[in-house]
């Protein structure tokens, strides 16, 4: 299918060709007719990606401190490469989207095949869309009209939050797209709109509707809006516009009457005067987008509505309402259109995007594209049938971006398959990687049988299951950490694995480090204790990592690393777990934790994994203390030790090992053998890491059976 996208490393927006997304639990899969091209946020995604890099810095002085922090704790080059992967990520355009429901996802029962919608979905011609985020689309209402209905609702979220009653005066600064639904659905409200602008033409359209306008560069619009009022100021106002100065918010804060209300829905430069808010008690609030939902992954991904009596407008909500003020008339979008455009001309929008006066650009799909959409896409015509070590890769997330694919690099990977769930970043990965085919069906990758080996880098509640399908196979599988989730599912994995005979291979990478592999060269076999830091940085609690469901919390999903680390240099097994965490009540999903471990040959084992310290120091720190010599690893960068004949401080750029792993899997892969860590030793840790979390809600020492 074909989907525009903005790329930010090269400034260019592109219409690409895209395997269609598959329907998800929860969702429905669309096939668009008509999507509007939102000007002024699009615009400023598309100008950000022109920008060079000191522009782009400038842009997000918050960005470049963290870069600077990356710096200080992982090494300048590996700063570098990880900006530049960020910025080669494609961007999908668009957010106003309409069409028709094509299929049905499992828990979905109020949409049907053939159902008119309305989404927040992309410029593409299949999207894949939570239910919470589409809507009905009347029978009056044509496709061009419920274009409307996401924009119309950023607008009907800044009026909700402002609260204006029949008769009180009320202030548009920036009649956009936004700003012109926004005055209308006031005037809908019974509120006197005053619009203010600089575009005559945008000035006109809104007095056919009823605002009283204003430019301010022909007069001063605080005056204005006195003389309008008798001087009490106006009752509130909404700033729909975009810019970096701080004169709007000055301005919205004196034409105010005392006690009035503020809503920026818009972009705008925000040093605001403590005098001139203080004196009249003002009130100012930022609006968060469509409404209540929004970014609250439980309400739009997992479905849960917030319940009407409590939470009257949701996001949904609020589409439904625009698309009825649409429909009864209240008001008109139709003025407000300055093209449709064929989705192939889409260069005409974007081509000239900065420096058009156009309110509403609409793009046109073909509806007589077939119904049953591609979920691959072919990049590269080869042959395989001969190659050994054929890969396919599931996961196309921030580590197969960032970590994988780098460190499979030179490795002498044979790449046939990527899977992405909505098809963008495996393209992109696929284009810079020469990797044959990009699909959104993982199913494609396993029912190959040139495939040898099935990277697995998805959301941790997917590992399971995902391993025992490429078991079932009769593929080889890598899976990035965890395992498995709980007991159930180490259970049906190890049941797969002896079914198969295939290779598993855990990401427990950092036993691959060459500071490891050395520590491990001088320590011998005698009992030891190990001290493993891990400065793992706050994360914050709404993101998946954290649901237990999910993500597993980050001891088993994180944590588990070093559990691995701790077994590989005592060289024996984890016979008993106790966790303390910080806290009085400390919930299962802790990321500030104490991990104690006894192993079988005597060795013990600390691993103290902390969100709440420093980004100034060392990320990752081990300390191995046996038959009175010390071994100090710092942050994968230095190696030093203490009364230790022969070891001289090993010094590297960062260097947790995965370079060496991929090298080392892709080998055992084309050639055969064993795993590259024992399946023996990838339960125990598992079951460890299960141990921790058991020994936290317990209160005592767990044994790992």
């Amino acid at each position: 299918m074909k989907q525009i996208i903005q790329s930010f490393k090269t400034g260019d927006t592109i219409l690409e060709e895209v395997p269609a997304p598959q329907v998800r639990r929860g969702c429905v899969l669309i096939q668009t007719t008509r999507s509007l091209v939102s000007l002024g946020t699009e615009r400023m995604l598309v100008e950000f990606g022109k920008s060079n890099l000191i522009q782009k810095a400038r842009q997000q002085p918050d960005k470049v401190k963290q870069v600077l922090d990356k710096i200080k704790t992982d090494g300048l080059l590996p700063t570098i490469e990880t900006v530049f992967n960020k910025l080669g990520e494609p961007l999908p355009l668009g957010y106003c989207n309409v069409g028709r429901v094509i299929a049905v996802g499992e828990g979905v029962n109020d949409f049907k095949i053939g159902d008119r919608v309305t989404s927040n979905g992309q410029h593409a011609e299949f999207v894949c869309v939570p239910k919470n985020l589409v809507a009905h689309i009347p029978e009056n209402v044509t496709d061009e009209q419920a274009t409307f209905t996401v924009i119309g609702s950023i607008g009907l979220q800044g009026i909700r939050l402002l609260n204006p009653t029949i008769g009180e005066t009320v202030v548009v600064v920036g009649l956009g797209l936004i700003g012109l639904l926004t005055a209308q659905l006031l005037i809908a409200n019974g509120c006197r709109v005053i619009g203010v602008d600089i575009d005559e033409s945008k000035l006109e359209l809104a007095k056919k509707w009823g605002v009283i306008p204003f430019n301010p560069i022909k007069g001063d619009v605080v005056k204005f809006v006195e003389d309008l009022t008798d001087g009490i100021g106006t009752d509130g106002v909404i700033i729909t516009a975009s810019s970096k100065n701080n004169s709007i918010i000055s301005q919205a804060a004196r034409m105010s009457r005392k006690r009035g209300r503020i809503v920026l829905v818009g972009v705008i430069g925000l040093d605001i005067s403590r005098a001139e808010f203080y004196e009249k008690e003002l009130t100012f609030q930022v609006s968060c987008s469509y409404g209540p939902g929004r970014y609250d992954e439980d309400y739009e991904q997992k479905g849960i509505d917030y319940p009407l009596a409590f939470v009257r407008w949701t996001e949904k909500r609020n589409f439904e309402t625009i698309l009825q003020a649409i429909s009864s008339s209240r008001i008109h979008v139709e003025e407000m259109i300055t093209e449709v455009v064929p989705i192939n001309d889409y260069i005409k929008i974007y081509g000239e995007i900065g420096s058009r006066n156009s309110i509403a650009s609409i793009l046109q799909y073909d509806e007589k594209v077939q119904l049953s959409p591609s979920h691959n896409v072919k990049l590269i015509d080869a042959d395989f049938s001969a190659s050994k070590g054929v890969i396919g890769i599931v996961g196309a997330g921030n580590f197969t971006k960032m970590t994988l694919m780098p460190a499979l690099k030179d490795s002498g990977a044979i790449y046939k398959y990527i899977a992405s769930n909505g098809g963008v970043t495996g393209t992109a990965l696929a284009q810079k990687y020469n990797i044959a085919n990009s699909t959104t069906d993982y199913h494609e990758i396993l029912r190959d049988s040139d495939v040898d080996l099935v990277l697995i880098t998805t959301r941790h509640n997917l590992h399971a299951s995902m391993v025992i399908e490429a078991l079932n196979a009769g593929k080889n599988v890598f899976v990035e950490k965890p395992l498995a989730l709980n007991q159930e599912e180490l259970e049906r994995v190890i049941e797969a694995q002896q079914r198969s005979a295939k290779n598993i291979t855990v990401g427990f990478n950092r036993r691959f480090s060459p500071h490891i592999v050395k520590i491990k060269q001088f320590v011998g076999d005698a009992p030891m204790n190990v001290i493993a830091t891990m400065n793992a940085g706050t994360i914050p609690s709404n993101v998946w990592v954290h649901d237990m469901k999910v993500g597993g919390g980050r001891i088993i999903g994180e944590a588990c690393h070093y559990i691995d680390l701790i077994t590989f240099l005592t060289g024996s097994r984890v016979k008993s777990v106790c966790m303390n965490s910080l806290g009085l009540n400390p919930e299962e999903n802790t990321d500030n934790a104490s991990i104690l471990l006894r192993y079988e040959n005597g060795s013990t084992g600390v691993i103290n994994y902390f969100a709440n310290g420093s980004k100034a120091y060392s990320k990752e720190r081990v300390e191995v203390f046996s038959q009175e010599r010390t071994f100090i690893m710092d942050n994968f960068r230095r190696t030093e030790a203490f009364g230790v004949k022969g070891f001289s401080t090993l010094k590297t750029s960062l260097d947790k090992g995965h370079k060496a792993q991929f090298q080392q899997l892709i080998g055992k892969t084309k050639m055969g053998g064993d795993c590259l860590i024992s399946l023996d030793e990838i339960i125990n840790t598992t079951r460890a890491s299960f141990a921790a979390i058991e020994s936290l809600k317990r209160n005592s020492w767990v044994d790992v059976l």
